[in-house]
């Protein structure tokens, strides 16, 4: 026992011989695996932190999702940073050293990671001012899709199809954003009819009415709405107004809902025209 105990001595003094010096202090193979293992555990820490403020936030029901989210991750940014900063702390690394660290990084962001500095502040400014949270359903030029998640250098939007989008932040706060989930409970759409000319709008109306109230996605309150458009050059133009709770599923209802009209309006005869053209020949002698 005594042998192996000694064999381990060599591979100790390996570990704590001196490699470099900060702020006066020797750094070793041995500080430098406590750094390593402070930062680690901080990141887990940080990450343990955000589920739970999320779950406390959540469950007192003070506050929507989006803003636990938020929360949650500011509270993980603050963990994370105190840790690492106790970890070079504990090594010697004092404030000044990471004060010239910071001058070295500066310039490096002056020669190429503006872009990382960019996502990286118009994250917190996300996460801060929160125009975009978790769950919202936005869409940003072509990407439309529920918010998943805001990191520190890009956000995550799940689309329709289930595909995740990554969207630098930076063009969350540069770029137009449409969010149809903010400051409202309930999201409108629309499905424009035309019928035939000499039908029964009055019937119409009605029958449009009725599709909407048959199905469970589309809300009473506010009621559905339809709305006489305008004299078509071949139809008379409807269109049909809907509540639906979430903007999600709206491809869905709406073309549920088109295929219950086109079988109701076929039952009860009333025309679905197409645009026509009466073509008149004059010849002459």
């Amino acid at each position: 026992m005594k042998t192996f105990i000694e064999s381990l001595v060599p591979i100790l003094n390996f570990f704590k011989s001196e490699i470099f010096v900060i702020s006066g202090r020797p750094i070793s193979f041995l500080t430098i695996a406590i750094l390593v293992s402070g930062i680690i555990i901080s990141i887990a820490l940080g990450r343990w932190t955000r589920k739970l403020t999320s779950r406390i936030v959540t469950a007192r029901g003070a506050v929507e999702p989006g803003l636990a989210y938020s929360l949650g991750v500011i509270a993980q940014y603050f963990v994370t940073t105190a840790g690492i900063l106790f970890a070079l702390d504990n090594i010697g690394i004092s404030l000044s050293a990471l004060a010239a660290f910071g001058a070295i990084l500066t310039v490096g962001i002056g020669f190429g990671l503006q872009n990382i500095a960019q996502n990286f502040i118009s994250g917190i400014i996300l996460l801060l001012e929160r125009p975009v949270q978790r769950g919202d359903f936005i869409i940003i030029g072509d990407t439309v899709g529920t918010v998943h998640s805001i990191s520190m250098r890009a956000t995550r939007i799940l689309s329709r199809d289930n595909v995740a989008i990554i969207v630098p932040n930076s063009k969350l706060i540069s770029e137009t954003v449409i969010n149809q989930s903010a400051s409202r409970s309930a999201y409108r759409a629309r499905v424009a009819i035309g019928i035939a000319y000499g039908s029964d709008t009055e019937l119409a109306r009605k029958t449009l009415i009725s599709m909407a109230r048959s199905r469970p996605e589309i809300l009473s309150t506010p009621p559905p709405q339809v709305f006489f458009r305008n004299f078509g050059e071949s139809s008379l133009d409807f269109e049909l107004v809907i509540w639906l709770e979430d903007p999600g599923p709206e491809p869905f209802v709406t073309s549920e809902l088109r295929f219950l009209i086109d079988a109701e309006f076929r039952r009860i005869g009333i025309t679905i025209p197409f645009p026509q053209r009466d073509l008149h020949i004059k010849t002459s002698l």
